[in-house]
């Protein structure tokens, strides 16, 4: 068989990645969500040629889109894919999009330097408020919050455009900051959602 061609947009030699990360934690039904062949069809029709996925230390062996026991590859769609448990850096500045687990340490990181982010709250972390902190930002126009079940289709409706920059309140330069986040991330967790159960507000998502 003839070695696949990766994806690229029309008219553009740029490479558009999209960053997968589950931070420190397990997450594997989000890294299943990646390693499939309709999740990699969606992101080369909406323009993007690579997937670099931080899988951590789940259990889940992504075989989906590239061999068992691979590292890289090219998937049948055309997607260049990267898995890797850990690194140093995460380079979410090189990314595209980025696509998370709803800890406030990634969506900082990614709000604080302008990028699209799509949020995936793990519900089997129900001490640490992701649901909520995810649902909060979404509603404000910051971010995309999604479900493993439903990423697929967040992607394919996603209008980066459309999002709103994260700034804080009375800035001049409109660029997000980490005043700003760090308020919000203490509103949400310490105040508006002690009442309300993680699974509820993740259906919202």
């Amino acid at each position: 068989m003839a070695p696949r061609t990766p994806a690229k947009p029309k008219g553009s030699t740029s490479p558009k990645t999209i960053l997968v990360t589950v931070g420190t934690t397990k997450f594997d039904d989000l890294v299943k969500a990646v390693d499939d062949a309709e999740f990699a069809a969606a992101a080369v029709a909406k323009g993007y040629t690579h997937l670099k996925v931080q899988h951590g230390a789940g259990a889940y062996a992504p075989h989906n889109l590239i061999g068992v026991g691979e590292a890289s590859g090219v998937a049948a769609s055309g997607l260049t894919v990267e898995f890797f448990d850990y690194a140093p850096s995460l380079d979410m500045e090189g990314a595209t999009l980025v696509i998370s687990h709803a800890g406030s340490g990634s969506i900082f990181e990614a709000l604080s330097i302008g990028r699209p982010l799509i949020v995936v709250p793990n519900p089997a972390l129900m001490d640490n408020h992701q649901a909520e902190l995810g649902s909060h930002l979404a509603q404000l126009g910051h971010l995309v919050c999604s479900t493993p079940a439903s990423l697929t289709s967040a992607l394919t409706k996603l209008d980066a455009s459309a999002l709103e920059p994260y700034a804080a309140e009375g800035a001049a330069s409109g660029r997000p900051a980490a005043a700003g986040i760090a308020a919000a991330i203490d509103k949400v967790v310490f105040q508006s959602c002690v009442q309300t159960p993680v699974i509820a507000a993740c259906s919202a998502c």
